[in-house]
């Protein structure tokens, strides 16, 4: 029933009034009633109604998308329909209400624009149609689930810092590029000789060659491996700043991959919890950052405790040359002294390990309150926790271990300058 019918029996109101008898009232109702049940039959069936959605491209959180529904009028009477084109809150429709005139075999689209709020695989509800005659009093309603979904990458902000990094590892190579020859290098070119120089990076066959003293330069080594573990444990799904642990993490993930396939170096990237939720290579892939993204956008942290067992297995079965490890986890002390700490010796004798932890912003604040008793306890609190987190970290450094940890926003530019400072030293 629609508001017309409604209003119709407001005005059947009327003559009931200026004549309140039975009679009167009993021909209006029975007015109403036939005119509403003429309706009924004149208004055209939807199941000849064909609908298709097309969902638009991917997109990363942050930027818009659409999705095109496509109505066909498989009948053969005129169509007036009443369209909504439903969608999980979290996708964002803008406008999902619409209303058209469809000609027996006429076609049309309905274009719906989508302004996602959260990553991932975000679905399409039902398609509800109704259906009315020129009268309008009743309408045929029917609801089409009509599968489709929208798929949200990661947002990926920090990779405004990516030409910087690249231009600073481009920098720092090529003033290292005199250089000495060790681990973690290669040959580069040749150059004359100039007073400085060691000797014992004269080629002394292309001096002959050349009647002059020639050197020999070295560059940092590519192709080096790279595996990126991302912690998905409960200790992910902890908020921090505007989003979660696992948010940063991710961002964190994609810079650096972003830079080392830049620098020639193959990466690898293990989501895992208490078991392996997603693996992505840069190897052989047209656009690593891209892939990476499709492939972490249906992941979330789970309530589950890591198992780091397994965890190093995974890495170890990744990668069995030499490799940068980076595990992108917790530095809380309990978790890493009792289950990261047994697991670290076996990822030592094979691999160069780096530890990276999201640092909470409310810590600071937390430290700075004085106000009264209860403020100045929980600073002290807030002390004793970023302290265990520097004596954590100085624990690491003496096993021979590098870690960083910052701020959400800052974490992914913060890991990026110390896999160039390793890059450029030698250290991979």
């Amino acid at each position: 029933m629609t508001t017309r019918l409604f209003l119709l029996t407001l005005l059947g109101l009327v003559p009931v009034m200026l004549v309140p008898t039975w009679p009167t009232a009993l021909i209006v109702a029975g007015v109403i009633v036939l005119a509403a049940v003429l309706d009924f039959f004149f208004v055209p069936r939807i199941h000849g109604l064909e609908v298709q959605r097309t969902p638009g491209p991917m997109v990363r959180l942050g930027d818009s998308t659409h999705s095109t529904l496509t109505l066909i009028n498989g009948t053969s009477r005129r169509l007036r329909l009443h369209v909504r084109d439903a969608w999980a809150p979290s996708a964002g429709p803008v406008e999902t209400r619409s209303r058209h005139v469809l000609e027996p075999g006429e076609q049309t689209e309905v274009i719906t624009e989508l302004e996602p709020t959260r990553r991932g695989a975000l679905p399409g509800d039902l398609v509800t149609v109704r259906s009315r005659s020129r009268l309008g009093l009743i309408q045929r309603q029917k609801s089409i689930d009509v599968p489709a979904s929208v798929r949200v990458l990661p947002p990926f902000v920090s990779r405004r810092e990516l030409p910087s990094k690249t231009q600073k590892l481009r920098e720092l190579e090529g003033r290292s590029a005199v250089m000495i020859r060790g681990m973690g290098t290669e040959f580069d070119s040749l150059r004359d000789y100039v007073d400085g120089d060691d000797v014992r990076s004269i080629d002394w066959r292309a001096s002959a060659r050349a009647q002059n003293l020639v050197v020999k330069t070295w560059r940092p080594e590519k192709d080096r491996r790279v595996v990126i573990v991302v912690d998905s444990s409960r200790f992910a799904a902890r908020r921090c700043g505007e989003g979660t642990v696992f948010d940063a993490a991710l961002e964190a993930s994609l810079l650096l991959t972003a830079l080392a396939t830049g620098a020639g170096d193959r990466v690898d990237v293990i989501v895992a919890d208490a078991r392996v939720r997603a693996v992505a290579s840069s190897h052989r892939a047209h656009d690593p950052v891209h892939d990476l993204s499709v492939a972490l956008t249906p992941v979330y942290p789970e309530l589950y405790e890591a198992n780091w067992e397994s965890i190093a297995a995974a890495v170890l079965q990744t990668s069995r040359q030499q490799a940068l490890v980076v595990l992108v986890t917790q530095l809380d002390e309990a978790t890493i002294a009792e289950d990261v700490l047994p697991v670290l010796p076996t990822l030592t004798a094979h691999h160069r390990v780096v530890v990276a932890g999201v640092e909470d912003p409310a810590l600071a604040d937390l430290a700075a309150r004085r106000g009264d008793a209860d403020d100045v306890y929980t600073a002290a609190a807030a002390e004793a926790e970023m302290l265990a987190t520097a004596s954590l970290q100085s624990r690491l450094r003496g096993l021979g271990i590098s870690s960083v940890q910052a701020l959400p926003e800052k974490l992914p530019g913060a890991l990026a300058d110390l896999y160039i400072r390793l890059k450029v030293t030698g250290g991979l």
